[in-house]
């Protein structure tokens, strides 16, 4: 249950970050939601690595540092992802 769970964090990190970041990003679903599954899984351990990993409540500062590692994986993801699409579109022609 708890990779269930991974998956559908990622996937609303991801989609998340996709609407913070500007402009139009041509990365995949999949992609996205790989890059928000490990942001996730960063922002957590930032988290716990400064000492906020589980607090009274909700957790906002735990979240935060996850969609903020989300939105920046999604970035390089897109980069990554537009860089090697022109790189084999070049190729090709």
């Amino acid at each position: 249950m708890g990779w269930l769970w991974a998956i559908i964090v990622g996937f609303v990190l991801g989609l998340l970050a996709k609407l913070i970041l500007p402009g139009k990003q041509h990365s995949p679903l999949w992609l996205t939601t790989l890059m928000g599954i490990i942001g996730g899984i960063v922002g957590n351990a930032i988290a716990r690595a400064i000492g906020i990993a589980e607090t009274r409540g909700v957790d906002w500062g735990r979240h935060g540092l996850q969609l903020a590692a989300a939105v920046v994986l999604v970035f390089l993801g897109e980069m990554a992802y537009t860089s090697l699409k022109g790189g084999r579109r070049r190729e090709r022609a």
